[in-house]
């Protein structure tokens, strides 16, 4: 028996546009949804996700507290988009200027 080829899989994460919820999306190619194991906590995330021959796998930091509690995921087309609310808000955020 062959074992599986383990990878990280691709991870994007960014705030939405009025810094309210990190949005996380996990590229999983011919993954089914029944595959997937996705868990978070306020500062890291954790996901593995299972098709023949072929193992992602990987935890990540998030930099700004989040609620998990109020994680909502959704799986098509192979991406993983999560959306989950900061703990507070990114109001005082300054802009840099980048010369």
């Amino acid at each position: 028996m062959v074992e599986a080829l383990k990878l990280s899989p691709v991870i994007c994460t960014y705030p939405d546009d009025k810094y309210e919820n990190l949005e996380i999306e996990v590229i999983l190619p011919g993954v089914e949804k029944k595959d997937i194991s996705f868990k978070i906590d306020e500062n890291s995330f954790y996901v593995k996700a299972s098709k023949e021959g072929v193992t992602y796998l990987d935890s990540y930091a998030i930099a700004c507290p989040v609620d998990p509690e109020k994680a909502v995921a959704k799986y098509s087309n192979g991406i993983l988009k999560v959306t989950v609310p900061y703990q507070q808000l990114l109001e005082k955020l300054v802009d840099v200027n980048v010369e």
